[in-house]
């Protein structure tokens, strides 16, 4: 049983995909605080510290390309928080209605241009994980797969500066050397790095 506690909670914000929400803490101690989180959540209700429910936000895809399976699907993507490029998985949030696979399936597809086969995996590696819990409720939920087709950047909205990167092995070592990477996309990066080439670098997936 922790000794802090939230007083209230404020929104601050009312955009569609993002807004800021005050927390007036109590902690442990008896003094008072404010802390500010972030949040897909639309409304107070649907903050994670209310519904208790760990329902992921959104889906990263970490896909596989080519007969050899030896490319890794990566997306280099400006991002505003940077003013700069970062390479990471293709990624998304979940409509209203989507299981995380179907939105994996259809991030792919608009981010990418390329076909996803998704595969069976435990929920251990499956299941929604928090990102970044110090500033946001947000979790994301993993699909794993091979992907086919023409790489293609037709799909993405206008808003979107993406380019499709077929990543081999050279290629992974030089962009965790020397680019900005995501951490949960770097993580997996150093992973399939172990694997041994000719060998499926999903074969984890049977551990859990």
């Amino acid at each position: 049983m922790h000794d802090h506690h939230i007083d209230r909670v404020r929104k601050l914000t009312d955009h569609p995909y993002l807004n800021m929400y005050a927390l007036d803490i109590h902690y442990g101690s008896g003094r008072k605080g404010i802390y500010q989180v972030a949040s897909r959540a639309r409304e107070i209700e649907g903050l994670k510290l209310r519904t208790r429910q760990n329902r992921p936000d959104g889906v990263l895809i970490y896909s596989v390309f080519g007969e050899q399976r030896d490319r890794v699907v990566l997306i280099r993507q400006y991002r505003y928080s940077l003013d700069d490029y970062i390479y990471e998985f293709p990624a998304g949030l979940i409509e209203p209605g989507e299981t995380y696979m179907e939105a994996g399936i259809r991030e792919l597809r608009e981010e990418t241009g390329l076909t996803l086969s998704p595969l069976p995996a435990s929920p251990a590696y499956t299941r929604p994980y928090f990102t970044t819990v110090g500033m946001t409720d947000e979790s994301c939920a993993a699909v794993y797969g091979y992907a086919s087709g023409t790489p293609s950047e037709r799909f993405q909205e206008a808003s979107e500066d993406i380019r499709v990167v077929l990543a081999d092995r050279e290629e992974i070592r030089r962009i965790l050397r020397e680019e900005n990477v995501a951490i949960m996309c770097a993580y997996m990066l150093m992973h399939f790095l172990r694997t041994p080439e000719g060998e499926d670098p999903f074969s984890f997936l049977n551990l859990a």
